[in-house]
This record gives C-alpha cells, structure tokens and sequence, in this order.
C-alpha cells in the first residue's frame, strides 16, 4: 500500500511564499509522476505541477515562472516551491503521485494526498 504524507495548513499574504512538501512510501513500489493539483471553491480541481523521475516537468500556464516543482528520489519526496503568490492561489493543494509495482511494472496506481489548505490573504 502506498502512502502520502503532505504538508499542513498555510497561511501567507499577497506576494508571499510557500513551500509544500509530500513524502511517498510503500514496500514494493517506485514512484513516477509525482506532483500537485489545486482544487478551488466554485471550480474543478486542476493540475498545478508534475514532475517524472527523469526530472521531466510540466506547469499549469497560470503558475509558470512562480511556481517550481522539485523532487528528492532518495527520499521520494516531491516540492513545490511557490512564490509571488496570488489570492487566485488560494485552493486545497493535493499531493499526486503515479506508483509503479517494481516486480510487476505494468501495474501502475494513482494515489491522492489528504490535501493542504493554501490561504493567500490580499
């Protein structure tokens, strides 16, 4: 079984910063795609980040050049670094990540993070 544990709730004004963090585990399994959606009051829940394990990224087009994704495979651990922030970044942030079965690769599983509160007060 494959867990997620991410980052708590923040709180940061207009133009501040804040880093989120979502640590992945699970016997048996390598973790791919890792990343973030955001999913705000009023409106579906969308892609923010993704990184693959060959380092390979992709940004939502509202989030490029303030926004930087990271992660640490000894660790399998993904960051999201976010500056510059907007009150439109104000959503639940959820942790996702695409597990691979390491004796059996053609299974894969997609996994959710329990979700972090992000508040930008303007």
């Amino acid at each position: 079984q494959v867990r997620l544990v991410d980052s708590g709730v923040d709180l940061v004004q207009a133009g501040g910063s804040l880093r989120l963090s979502c640590a992945a585990s699970g016997s048996g399994f390598s973790f791919n795609t890792m990343g973030w959606y955001r999913h705000a009051p009023g409106k579906q829940r969308d892609m923010v980040a993704l990184i693959t394990s060959a380092d390979s990224t992709n940004y939502a087009d509202s989030v490029k050049g303030r926004f930087t994704i990271s992660r640490d495979n000894a660790k399998n651990t993904v960051y999201l670094s976010m500056n510059s922030l907007k009150s439109e970044d104000t959503a639940v942030y959820y942790c996702y990540v695409i597990a691979q079965e390491i004796l059996r690769p053609q299974y894969q599983y997609q996994y959710w993070g329990q979700g972090t509160q992000v508040t930008v007060s303007s």
